[in-house]
Formats: structure tokens, sequence, C-alpha cells
């Protein structure tokens, strides 16, 4: 009791907020073990690929993972990048120093060629979780997979609250018509067939990172809408915003600096699940086809392999556990934060 007093007069609200989340154990194993999972996909290059973390050649110290060193420089005969699996290069790069490889010696592109049994392989101690149907290794196709979603989740999700917040708030702070309008807008653009325009693009364009969101933020700004537009409506008569209002501040000012703030404490609860729907989404896309492509580590796909090689049951069982852990880790962050803003728990 003492330490909460003091964290209020101390620090006001927001590490309150913060202490009461904290003390949601369910949300503060989310958080860490979520915490944990970005931080392993952030090193994916460091933990998982086919090049030397550390290469040491003739004295001096070269960093292969960061920067490019030709056949050549390790005294083969091609200008195109060494490849350090190469006994040839192995056998040179030994005899003038050493390197050290990460602890898994695949990229997510990776094919391994030194297989002696068909693709897709079962676990093993070269690959830990099996290779996918093409040799593949899983393990580091996970591991820049999550990478690649929460990138895509996290700037989806930033880009579609900017626009939203924006719209509800214009909805809500000036009313009449202007709400009117917007919220007939809105309700028309709602009604548009997202698969179909999403089936039309991947039909005439290769999809890329960038044009696919580009695609959902153009239907997903409108799910924080209507709450901060609600927000809006009821914080727009306060007394202190007719207040500011008589003494000639101007509207923005007021949107930004008084309602505002009030109106991201419930928003910001929804920003887990909206994190959520946007890895659903690329996944989903990506399983469908219509996502993004080969080239790129895809959860999506390996869903897909795992639904098309059901007598290689290790595919399906890794996607359906990281998928899970993923997606229940935000699901339970969401519930503490919704928890730790609701002032009607103490």
């Amino acid at each position: 009791m003492g330490y909460s007093l003091l964290c209020k007069v101390l620090f006001g609200r927001s590490l309150m907020r913060f202490d009461k989340y904290i003390k949601n154990k369910r949300s503060k194993a989310a958080l860490v073990l979520l915490a944990l999972m970005l931080v392993f996909s952030l090193f994916a290059e460091v933990i998982a690929n086919d090049k030397p973390i550390l290469l040491k050649y003739q004295g001096e110290y070269l960093f292969p993972i960061f920067t490019a060193y030709t056949d050549a420089r390790f005294g083969g005969d091609f200008p195109t990048e060494a490849n350090y699996k190469d006994p040839f290069i192995m056998k040179n790069i030994k005899k003038e120093g050493f390197m050290i490889m990460p602890l898994i010696e695949f990229s997510y592109n990776t094919v391994d060629y030194e297989l002696n049994e068909p693709f897709p392989a079962p676990p093993s101690k070269r690959h830990i979780l099996g290779t996918d149907e093409e040799g593949r290794d899983i393990a580091a196709r996970l591991l820049y997979g999550i990478r690649l979603s929460f990138a895509f989740a996290f700037l989806l999700t930033l880009l579609s609250s900017v626009i939203g917040i924006f719209v509800g708030a214009v909805q809500g702070y000036f009313g009449g018509k202007t709400d009117i309008i917007l919220q007939r807008l809105i309700e028309i653009w709602d009604t548009m067939p997202q698969m179909f325009v999403l089936i039309i693009v991947a039909s005439v364009f290769v999809p890329s990172f960038f044009m696919l969101l580009f695609i959902l933020l153009l239907f997903s700004w409108t799910e924080l809408t209507g709450m901060v537009r609600a927000e809006f409506l009821r914080a727009r008569n306060f007394e202190y915003v007719k207040a500011a209002r008589a003494i000639g501040v101007s509207n923005f000012r007021i949107m930004w600096r008084h309602i505002l703030p009030n109106a991201l404490v419930t928003t910001v609860t929804f920003v887990p699940f909206i994190l959520a729907g946007g890895i659903v989404a690329l996944t989903a896309l990506d399983f469908l086809g219509l996502g993004l492509g080969q080239d790129y580590p895809s959860l999506g796909d390996l869903v897909r392999q795992g639904k098309d090689n059901l007598h290689a049951p290790w595919i399906g069982m890794s996607i359906f556990f990281v998928l899970s852990v993923l997606l229940t880790a935000l699901i339970f962050i969401g519930e503490g934060v919704r928890e730790a803003m609701d002032k009607r728990r103490r």
C-alpha cells in the first residue's frame, strides 16, 4: 500500500497503471515471453545464418554477416560472394585463421543440398525442427518469419491508428454535417470486398511487403475511428473544453492537448489486439497464395506446407506452436492493458 501511494505521489497515474499491469502475473509473463521472441528474432542473422559471425583470415578480422566478401578474397576464382560451406574455402580459412558460425548454420532461404534424405527432412542434430519441402531449415524460417510478421503488423497498426484516430477526432470534435458525411463514407468503405481487391491486385502485380501493407491499410484504419469519435463527442462539451474555446484557443490545440490524451487511454487498450489481427491477416494471405512470395520467410507459407505435407507433422506442429504462443501472448498483453486502464478496477 505504501509503495503504491509513493508511486502515485511521485510519478502519477501512468506509473500506477504500469504497476497494476505488472501485478497481473499472466500479462507480465506474456510480455516477457513476447519480448524474448522479439529479441531473438531481431538478432536472427547472428543466430541463424549460413555466413560466419566472425572470421579471421590472414590476420584480418572480418564480419561476413554484415559485409559481403568475394570468393577470390579467400583464394577462390570467382568474383561472386563466397560460399563459406565450400570445402575449398573452408580449408583456406582454417589454414590462415578461423571462423565462428552461428548456432543454426542456415539462413531462411538456404537449401541444404548435403542431406541424404528427401525433403521435407525430419528433425535431427543438423536441423533441430527439420526442413520444409524445399530443404530449408524450419527453425531459421520461423526466426526470420516472426520478425517479418511483427514488423508488418507493427507498421500496419501504427499507420492505421494514426489515420483512424485523426478521422475519428475530426468527426467527434466538429460533429454536425462533418460527422454525418464522414460516418456515411466510412460505412460505405467498410462494405468494400477486401478479399476481392486483394485477389485483383495479386493477379495484376507481384505482391510485395509495402504493397500488401498499403492494401491492408486501406481497410484497417477504420478500426479505431468509432471509438475515438465517441470519446471526442463526449469530451467536446466538457467545461474545460468550453473554457478553452472561450479564451480563443485553436481547435487543433484543444483536440491535441486537451481531448486526445483522454481518448488515447481507451484506444491504447486495443493496440495489442490490432497487432494480433495484422499478424493473422498476413499469415492468412500468405497461406492463400495472395501474400508475399517465396523469397520472404513467411509464417503463412509454413502453414500451407503443414497442410500439404501431412506426412511431415513437424512442419505443422512447429508453426502451430509459434503462432499459438505469439497470438496468445498478444491477447494476454491486451487484456492486461485493458484491466490496468480500467478505472473501475482498484
